[in-house]
Order: structure tokens, then sequence, then C-alpha cells
């Protein structure tokens, strides 16, 4: 989902990872952003993430972004812990 009122040349963003590491459609739909879901979310969400050559891809990206500046998850999610971009974050960590 891209935000409300920024364009993609104001957002100024390097990459735009939108079906590659994301959680399917029906496991977003399934969580609905709910703490209590939110273990079963993340053991899901890992088995996508680990059934996607793109996301392999993708850290690799990440690898390579690091060797010469920071990496930037970005989220639409209003809790900062209980997001995808958590879980996402510490996949990558994992893989790198």
């Amino acid at each position: 989902m891209w935000p409300r009122g920024v364009s993609k040349e104001r957002a100024d963003l390097d990459r735009w990872a939108k079906t590659e590491v994301t959680p399917t459609t029906d496991l977003r739909k399934w969580f609905a952003h709910d703490p209590a879901k939110f273990d079963e979310f993340k053991a899901r969400y890992i088995e996508q993430l680990d059934g996607r050559d793109e996301a392999a891809e993708f850290v690799s990206d990440v690898r390579d972004h690091l060797r010469t500046g920071n990496v930037t998850l970005l989220y639409a999610a209003k809790d900062p812990a209980c997001n995808h971009a958590v879980i996402l974050r510490d996949w990558i960590a994992e893989h790198l």
C-alpha cells in the first residue's frame, strides 16, 4: 500500500519491494494487525519468505546496499512492534 499524499518521486526511494518480501494478501488479511495472532503471523510469514527465491535475492541486494550505507524498512502499520517489517528486519539479519 502506497502512503496517501506522497508521490513516488518525493519519497525518493531506491527500491520498493512490493511483492518480493511482503506477506501475501491472504496472510495479511487473516492477521488484520491483531496482536493475539502475531506469533502465528510471524511463523507463516517466515515460511513464505523462506519459500521465495525473490526474498533471497532481496537479501543479496540489502547486503550490497549495506556496504555503502543504511537500509531503511518502511511500513504503514500503526503498531511499531507488531508488523511485518519487524519480522522482515530479523529475517534479513539472519540471512546476511
